[in-house]
């Protein structure tokens, strides 16, 4: 397993809304996840910055590339743009982020 790590941006006074969603989301957005093979995944916000931080852990051979051509996952993207930056496919700006540090 790998672990995945990336940051998004929420729209300021958002914060609510985003859990609000995310208490209620789809089973059949989990199955797509699951089925990609995303494991203990996690989102983190900075409320001084907006910033939305997930981790995510994956094998190495994982199905998550083919993630943005799922209906299901598509119509999430939608219903999330209102709320956060997007990019003009309606996926979330993301930033990949780097591992500094690992203790187990």
């Amino acid at each position: 397993m790998e672990t995945v790590a990336f940051r998004m941006v929420l729209h300021p006074g958002m914060r609510d809304e985003y859990e609000r969603r995310h208490a209620r989301i789809w089973p059949e957005l989990v199955e797509l996840l699951r089925d990609a093979g995303i494991r203990d995944y996690r989102i983190f916000f900075d409320p001084s910055s907006h910033h939305l931080f997930a981790v995510l852990r994956r094998p190495q051979h994982h199905g998550m590339a083919a993630l943005g051509a799922h209906a299901v996952l598509r119509r999430w993207w939608e219903s999330m743009r209102d709320i956060m930056q997007t990019e003009a496919s309606g996926e979330p700006f993301q930033v990949a982020l780097e591992q500094v540090f690992h203790l187990e």
